[in-house]
C-alpha cells in the first residue's frame, strides 16, 4: 500500500478507537480493552479487505466476517458505523435497553452484522460452517472470523479448527488477537494455550504470525492467506490489549469495564491528540 493509504487506514483506525471510548464511556459499561487491541484488524477488513457494501448488507456475494469474541462489539460497532453501516451518532446508544447496539452483535438487529455471536468458541464454528456453505454453492466469497487468545482455551474452537483443516477450507481467514490478556489475568497464568501458532500448524492450518497493529503485515498476511491453497489460514497477531489509550494498555482489569468522566477526558484527549499527530505527517 502507499504512504497515503497507510495513513488513512490509521487516522480511520483512530476514530474507531474513539468509537470505541465514547460508546462504552455513554453505556457506563462493555468491554475496550479486547476492543481497542483489535481496532488495527476491524479497520484493515472493513475498509481495505472485505467485499462489502454498506448500502446492500445483505449481499449474497459479500464477504462475511465473523466477531467470534463477541464481547468486543464495541470495536466492530465503530468499524461498521465508521464504514457507513450506520450513524456514527448510534454508538452512543451501545447497551441501552432501547437500542439495536446490543452487548454482543445481533446479525437480526444490525447492518452489517452477519452472525450472532457472545457465546465463546460458537463464531468460529459458523464461520467453518459459512466457509463449507459458500463452497458447495460455488460463492467467491471469504469468511473472516477473529478470535481473543483467551477465547481460544475453549475446546470448540479446536473442534472447529480440525473441522475447517479437514475439509481444506482456504476460503476462511482465522484471526487470533493474541493481547496476552483476559478477564482472569494473563493467559499464561489462567489456561495457557501456547504455542499458538506451533498448534494450528498440528491442526493442519497455514499460519502467518505477525504485529497486529502493523497495517504492511496485515497486509501481507492477508495476501497471503488468500493465495493459500488446500487448507485455511490462520493470522495471529501479536497486540497491547487497550491500545492506543496510555492507562487502559495491558491492564486486564480494562477487559471488562467503562471509563469514568475522568478518564474518558483523558482517553480522548490522547486519541485527538494522536489524530492530529497523524494529519501533519
Amino acid at each position: 500500500m502507499t504512504l497515503s493509504e497507510k495513513k488513512q487506514l490509521q487516522l480511520t483506525a483512530c476514530k474507531i478507537r474513539m468509537g470505541i471510548i465514547e460508546s462504552t464511556y455513554h453505556a457506563k459499561c462493555g468491554h475496550p480493552g479486547g476492543s481497542l487491541s483489535a481496532a488495527d484488524l476491524f479497520t484493515y477488513l472493513y475498509f481495505r479487505e472485505m467485499n462489502i457494501d454498506p448500502t446492500n448488507p445483505k449481499a449474497p456475494d459479500r464477504d462475511r466476517f465473523v466477531l467470534s469474541k463477541g464481547h468486543t462489539a464495541p470495536g466492530l460497532y465503530a468499524a461498521l458505523a465508521y464504514r457507513g453501516f450506520f450513524p456514527v451518532e448510534d454508538l452512543k446508544t451501545l447497551r441501552r435497553i432501547d437500542s439495536y447496539l446490543q452487548g454482543h452483535p445481533n446479525m437480526n438487529m444490525v447492518p452489517g452484522v452477519d452472525m450472532s455471536t457472545g457465546s465463546l468458541g460458537q463464531g468460529v464454528s459458523t464461520a467453518a460452517g459459512m466457509a463449507l456453505a459458500a463452497r458447495h454453492q460455488g460463492k467467491s466469497c471469504r469468511i473472516y472470523t477473529l478470535l481473543g487468545d483467551g477465547e481460544i482455551q475453549e475446546g470448540q474452537c479446536w473442534e472447529a479448527f480440525m473441522f475447517a483443516a479437514h475439509y481444506k477450507l482456504d476460503n476462511l481467514c482465522v484471526i487470533i488477537d493474541n493481547n496476552g490478556l483476559q478477564i482472569d489475568g494473563n493467559i499464561a497464568d489462567v489456561m495457557s494455550p501456547y504455542p499458538i501458532t506451533d498448534k494450528l500448524e498440528a491442526f493442519g492450518f497455514h499460519v502467518e504470525a505477525i504485529d497486529g497493529h502493523d497495517f504492511d503485515a496485515i497486509e501481507k498476511a492477508m495476501n497471503i492467506a488468500r493465495e493459500t491453497k488446500g487448507k485455511p489460514t490462520a493470522i495471529v497477531m501479536k497486540t497491547t490489549k487497550g491500545k492506543g489509550v496510555s492507562y487502559m494498555e495491558n491492564k486486564a482489569g480494562w477487559h471488562g469495564k467503562a471509563p469514568n468522566e475522568a478518564e474518558y477526558q483523558q482517553a480522548m484527549s490522547e486519541l485527538t491528540a494522536h489524530y492530529a499527530e497523524l494529519e501533519v505527517q
